[in-house]
């Protein structure tokens, strides 16, 4: 999990510095921010790249499938999809925070949980899709096929109060642990040296 949201963090920092320093216009349409949304999306693909492996071995062990390396990033474009709009309404959802409370945002905590869990509810869906095409119980099935019978067998949002349940608690303390590091590191680097694009 570290590894992962290692990935996510330090990919969407340093895409949205990217961005910010770029010539683009920094330009909001209504209260959305167009350069957080990018720069989310950049950080559910690094953290797609590294997690799909081993999600993929998590989602067999948890059916009591087989599995093997040689498909070991089967289900990793339906991961990929999914961390992509995960992290980018993260991000979003974590700006918009900051705006209706202005620019103070939520606790660390309260940041993680609140905001985890609102993109969780928006693309559950796909994490349903991602979960039955790395089970190796549907084999043959597309993305569209499962996303189809789920909605159809009312599975669609199965498993999600225990999937907020754990989001509140594992995104909360990754953005307390998250918020502190960044801190730690800050004052390592000396004064004047906050990262403006850091959550």
């Amino acid at each position: 999990g570290a590894i992962f949201r290692s990935c996510q963090f330090g990919a969407y920092n340093n895409s949205l510095r990217m961005l910010r320093e770029s010539s683009l216009p920094q330009k909001r349409v209504g209260m959305v921010d167009y350069q957080v949304i990018i720069a989310g999306m950049c950080g559910g693909f690094g953290r797609g790249i590294a997690e799909g492996p081993f999600d993929y071995v998590k989602i067999r062990q948890q059916v009591k499938g087989s599995w093997s390396i040689k498909e070991a990033y089967k289900g990793t474009a339906v991961t990929m999809v999914r961390n992509i709009f995960l992290f980018a309404f993260f991000a979003f959802n974590v700006d918009m925070s900051k705006q209706l409370t202005n620019g103070e945002g939520l606790s660390p905590f309260w940041t993680g949980a609140i905001c985890g869990n609102l993109a969780w509810l928006a693309i559950w869906p796909l994490d349903v899709v991602k979960s039955r095409s790395q089970s190796g119980l549907h084999e043959g099935k597309s993305a569209i096929q499962h996303l189809t019978e789920a909605s159809r067998s009312g599975m669609l949002y199965r498993g999600l109060l225990p999937g907020l349940g754990r989001s509140t608690i594992a995104n909360g303390c990754a953005m307390v642990v998250y918020k502190r590091t960044t801190q730690i590191l800050e004052d390592l680097a000396g004064a004047g040296k906050k990262d403006a694009s850091a959550f």
